[in-house]
């Protein structure tokens, strides 16, 4: 008997669940939300090819711990140190875009969401969303290539000062007259804060997501680009094929008809309700069309 519980004490203890608290469910839960998130953006970057070539670092070291190459063992252990400064230096842009892209989520938010004074705070009125509409097609009628910044909560200023300063009450005429070739305002974005249109001829930064299609040029690299920085809508116009596209949120969604910018448009309107309500699990608007 003494026989049997000297093995269970000795090699059978360890088959005994440890106490779990609350904390310790909260603490599961927080590190496995950041794995997962941080696995998925290594995955969308370069870094992931830092990752792999990481592992085989790390294989060649394990065979040097076992064969016991001390040569080897020295190298690792001396430059690991420079190694990793080495890494934060070449994956600066990364880091900052992560740093950014976390800066713009609100995670109570995500889950709950309360009118609040600031979200019930009109962004523009329905005339501006509907001179933005009709300046919009009119230009993919005629194939005239623009860019539209619509300003969110993030402020565009530093982009804003790229370009030239108009603050304008917001209307079709002046957009179309904006763009319109051979002027010289038509290069560049507008960008758009409330019912007036700050400036315009304004650099946005551009994407260096490999993933895009091959096919999108300046224009539309652009519109992605100030969408994964910022929390803005931006509108493209194709000027070689008269096509309208929207980017957000790091995505562009193109091809879209007056309805669908409608749709976008009063998301990002945020139009004052008379009734306070609790929206849970804020969802995607159905059918979206597909993202490139």
């Amino acid at each position: 008997m003494e026989a049997i519980k000297s093995f269970i004490n000795d090699y059978l203890v360890w088959l005994s669940l440890p106490k779990i608290n609350i904390t310790d469910i909260i603490e599961i839960l927080i590190l496995a939300f950041l794995i997962y998130h941080v696995v998925k953006w290594v995955k969308n970057t370069r870094a992931w090819a830092l990752v792999k070539g990481l592992i085989v670092v790390m294989a060649f070291w394990l065979l040097a711990v076992v064969f016991e190459l001390n040569v080897i063992l020295w190298i690792v252990t001396n430059t690991i140190s420079v190694g990793i400064i080495a890494v934060i230096i070449v994956f600066q842009p990364e880091f900052r875009k992560a740093l950014e892209q976390l800066g713009q989520k609100n995670l109570v938010k995500a889950i709950i969401t309360f009118d609040d004074s600031k979200d019930r705070n009109e962004k523009f009125s329905d005339h501006t969303l509907s001179e933005i509409i009709r300046a919009t097609f009119e230009l993919a009628k005629t194939k005239t290539g623009a860019l539209i910044v619509i300003e969110e909560d993030i402020a565009l200023k530093e982009y804003e000062n790229t370009g030239i300063a108009i603050d304008s009450i917001i209307s079709s005429q002046l957009l179309i007259n904006i763009f319109e070739h051979n002027t010289p305002l038509h290069d560049g974005a507008v960008i758009l804060r409330g019912n007036r249109i700050a400036a315009a001829t304004c650099y946005l930064p551009l994407s260096d997501n490999m993933q895009l299609s091959k096919d999108l040029g300046t224009r539309h690299r652009a519109g992605i680009g100030i969408s994964e920085v910022t929390d803005s809508i931006t509108i493209i116009v194709s000027e070689e094929l008269g096509k309208v596209s929207i980017a957000r949120g790091g995505k562009l969604i193109r091809n879209i008809d007056g309805d669908y910018l409608r749709v976008k448009l009063v998301d990002a309107q945020r139009k004052i309700t008379d009734s306070k309500k609790i929206k849970f699990w804020k969802g995607r608007i159905k059918n979206e069309r597909k993202v490139d």
